[in-house]
């Protein structure tokens, strides 16, 4: 057995339960840091050896693991762009030098330019609205822009399509004459000529009213013995309110070229739709095209009822930004509409535990961890989401206390084998006086 050898070994514990302490030291530092991950230190034995009766004692050496895949708690605070991951998946942020990175921490706040920002200085990446729904790049962040939520002075969306939806009453009379339909334009309508008015928005936000008018043209013959036919044609023209005539008993004959759009709507016996239930309003005064979809209405023995829903928006300030469980970031306006700005993807590897740390509580893929997939949110085993939360860290402070005793107790025990060393060797030198 070599003396020196077992210094050496003696050296090697103490090194080891340096290390130790020094996760210990890191966790206890980070306790309270948002979206931390605890660190540990495992160790295993360096065998030398031994022959002739003789041991030679080898060592110990160390290795760092991170519990990245463990969920820390979730508390809730009070502002909006505060954001949580309930189950597995990383934010995809960018740090100064534009490299995307990932992390749990998601204590964003707006910057002087507006971007989501949290407290290590990383950006919070995500797809754009600005030309429709994204698609997510699975293999790579392309296409990942700064989420920016400063959206400053009044904000206007011409409308550009509508829904309608509702009865036509099936036991509604035709006109006896063609040309009392509202698309004639006339003085004279039907009674049966069922009228009701949407608003949509043109490009400047202003509000555009647009009248509806409903009539039966025609009724399908049924050949006997079946019963009386229900089948039937419906005319929709459409007309701008502002248009309309002005101290009479009725709006017709409107203004300035009579109607912006006129369309057949046709349904079966069973009073369901069989046409397309498109039309399409062309305002000569607004210059845009709005394209109606009534496929939404039935023909029953019913009252008549109808509802119309536009897209688009009148000028309106953002009153404030929201962000749901799927990662769509909303503009909230004033008068309690919304508008989707981007879409917050998260990302994973196979082995989350095996992910390179950095400054900043960041993380970056390497050959152990697995390549990086982006996904959208409750997508592909992602989690989800949590707006106005903060995922903690997942250290346990009392069991970090209870290492670093063990950790002390140990040290110092190590320290006695190598101060035992010492002595012997004191002893062996004092032989030769």
């Amino acid at each position: 057995m070599s003396i020196f050898g077992s210094m050496k070994t003696a050296v090697s514990g103490m090194n080891a339960q340096a290390n130790r302490l020094s996760t210990v030291s890191d966790n206890i530092a980070n306790v309270n840091t948002t979206g931390y991950k605890a660190v540990s230190t495992s160790f295993s034995s360096l065998v030398l050896p031994s022959s002739g009766g003789n041991y030679n004692s080898g060592g110990v050496q160390t290795s760092v693991r991170q519990a990245v895949s463990d969920q820390g708690d979730i508390s809730y605070t009070t502002s909006t762009t505060d954001l949580a991951i309930s189950g597995d998946g990383f934010f995809i942020v960018q740090g100064p030098d534009g490299t995307p990175v990932l992390t749990r921490a998601g204590d964003f706040t707006k910057d002087d330019e507006g971007n989501l920002v949290n407290a290590a200085g990383f950006q919070l990446m995500g797809y754009s609205y600005d030309s429709g729904s994204p698609a997510v790049v699975v293999n790579g962040f392309d296409g990942l822009v700064p989420v920016n939520v400063s959206q400053d002075g009044l904000t206007a969306i011409a409308s550009t399509s509508g829904v309608f939806k509702g009865n036509l009453d099936s036991n509604a009379k035709i006109p006896v004459a063609p040309a009392t339909l509202p698309s004639a334009n006339l003085a004279t309508t039907t009674t049966d000529t069922k009228k009701v008015s949407m608003v949509a928005y043109d490009r400047l936000g202003n509000k555009v009213m647009y009248d509806f008018y409903f009539t039966k043209q025609s009724v399908a013959a049924a050949p006997p013995p079946a019963p009386p036919a229900t089948a039937a044609t419906w005319e929709v023209a459409m007309y701008r309110n502002a248009n309309a005539a002005t101290g009479g008993t009725t709006s017709f004959p409107y203004t300035a070229g009579g109607a912006v759009g006129t369309g057949s709507l046709t349904f079966d016996a069973n009073g369901k739709m069989t046409s397309s239930g498109a039309v399409t309003i062309n305002d000569g005064v607004t210059g845009q095209s709005i394209t109606m979809d009534f496929s939404g209405l039935t023909q029953l023995g019913a009252d008549f009822s109808g509802t119309g829903t536009p897209n688009g928006q009148a000028a309106t300030p953002v009153k404030d930004v929201t962000i749901d469980g799927d990662g769509i970031v909303y503009a909230k306006y004033e008068d309690g509409s919304t508008k989707p700005l981007y879409r917050i993807p998260l990302a994973n590897v196979a082995s989350p535990d095996k992910l390179t740390l950095m400054s900043g509580n960041v993380y970056s893929a390497n050959g152990q961890s697995g390549v990086t997939v982006t996904g959208f949110p409750q997508t592909n085993g992602l989690g989800t989401i949590k707006s106005g939360a903060l995922e903690g860290s997942n250290v346990d402070l009392a069991g970090e206390l209870t290492e670093m005793i063990e950790a002390q107790r140990s040290y110092t025990a190590n320290s006695k084998v190598f101060q035992t060393g010492s002595d012997i060797m004191d002893v062996l030198v004092n032989l030769k006086r």
